[in-house]
This record gives C-alpha cells, sequence and structure tokens, in this order.
C-alpha cells in the first residue's frame, strides 16, 4: 500500500511562489506552508507557465526582477490571456513609480523587499478573501514541481506521490506531455503501476508491446494491460 504524505487537507488557499532567489523562495514557503497554505514553487517563469496550466491557484507570489522574462512582463503576458489570479509582487525596486508601473501591469499589490512574513500574509488574505477559483477550472491528476509529483484526489487535494528515482524519471517521461511511450525495464514498470494504481484517480500504466509503457489518463481510451 503507497503511504501518500498528506499536505494540504485543511489548507484553504493554494499559493504560487515564483522567484529565482533559491534561499527567498524556499523560506517564503516553508514559512506560507506553516500558516496553513499549500504551496508551489517556480524558479522561473517557465516553470510557473506550466503549473499554471495545469492548475488552478487562489493566488500568485511574484518577483520583478528575473534572468530572462521579468515578472512584470509575464504578469502583463498573464492578464493578456485572461488569468486574473490575485497577484502580488516583490521587488528590492524602490521608488513609487515602480509601484506604479506593477499595478498598471495587472498586480492587486505590491511589496518591496525586505518585508515581514506576517505582513506578506495579511497582504495575502486581504488580496484573496473575496475571491475564489472558477468552478470550471481544470485540475490535472498529475503535477510535477519542487522535484516531486502531486496527484490531486477527487477533493482537489494534491498529496505528494512517493517514487523512487527510478520510479520518478520514468514518470517524468512518460508526463512530459501525457502520452509518450517510453521505453523502461518491467520492474520499474510494474512498481510505478502499483502506486499509479493506488492512487484510484482512474489513470493508469499501459504496455505498448515492442515499445515501452504509456500513462493514460480517464478520458483517454483504455488499452489492454500485461
Amino acid at each position: 500500500m503507497i503511504v501518500l504524505k498528506i499536505m494540504a487537507f485543511f489548507m484553504n488557499k493554494t499559493l504560487l511562489i515564483i522567484d529565482d532567489d533559491d534561499n527567498l523562495r524556499k523560506t517564503l514557503a516553508r514559512g506560507l506552508r506553516a500558516a496553513d497554505f499549500y504551496v508551489l514553487t517556480a524558479p522561473d517563469t517557465d516553470m510557473a507557465e506550466q503549473i499554471l496550466g495545469r492548475i488552478s491557484v487562489d493566488a500568485i507570489i511574484l518577483d520583478r526582477m528575473m534572468p530572462g522574462i521579468d515578472g512584470l512582463t509575464f504578469l502583463k503576458k498573464l492578464r493578456a490571456a485572461g488569468n486574473n489570479t490575485p497577484t502580488i509582487m516583490l521587488t528590492a525596486m524602490d521608488g513609487a513609480e515602480n509601484a506604479i508601473d506593477g499595478l498598471r501591469g495587472g498586480a492587486d499589490d505590491y511589496l518591496d523587499k525586505p518585508f515581514q512574513l506576517q505582513e506578506l500574509i495579511l497582504r495575502i488574505e486581504n488580496m484573496t478573501r473575496h475571491n475564489s477559483k472558477p468552478d470550471s477550472a481544470q485540475i490535472d491528476n498529475i503535477l510535477f514541481t519542487d522535484n516531486e509529483f502531486f496527484v490531486m484526489d477527487n477533493t482537489g487535494t494534491p498529496r505528494i506521490l512517493q517514487l523512487s528515482a527510478e520510479e520518478k524519471k520514468l514518470l517524468k517521461n512518460l508526463t512530459t506531455p501525457i502520452g509518450n511511450i517510453v521505453a523502461a525495464t518491467p520492474m520499474v514498470a510494474k512498481r510505478l503501476r502499483q502506486k499509479i494504481n493506488n492512487v484510484s484517480l482512474g489513470m493508469d500504466i499501459i504496455t505498448i508491446r515492442g515499445r515501452g509503457y504509456k500513462l493514460v489518463c480517464p478520458n483517454q481510451d483504455q488499452k489492454a494491460k500485461d
């Protein structure tokens, strides 16, 4: 029987932190999880875009200055695409003009670094008080972030899926994108299949004879297993 670590059974808000500063990102994640938020993190906007394509979050904590696509440009892109997730922008840039730029770019709030965690929490609570996830939000069964796989149960609760290094590698290959056919040793595929079956999400790993293995999801055609 697979052992699942329950990450967010009682948590009522899901946050996404986007910040390229590893120490700050991890420190914020720890503090917000201790305050009963469920937290996902991304070190850049590319990973953030992947996460937001798979799960609806209640709020985004977004660093303004990052390599590649900066936070303000990313936020403008989100808003142009119709994503109105409440967003608080973090910045080390002082001056009222920078705050104005952030707010005009779509931020709901703006917080200068350094800041107190409690102030951030109060701002998040205020920003999300009257916001709820849309009923039509699509949440995939599998999410990969923070170098871990999470599965969503039928209540939308994310739970970490405990995998060996080989199983995690296989599942990454099977889900990037879903539908990949991947070669693997039968033993590793069997163990992963058992763990996938045990979480009872309707997913399965099937054998494509002579080619490898494939992950199928609830709305896909089911093929015969070994």
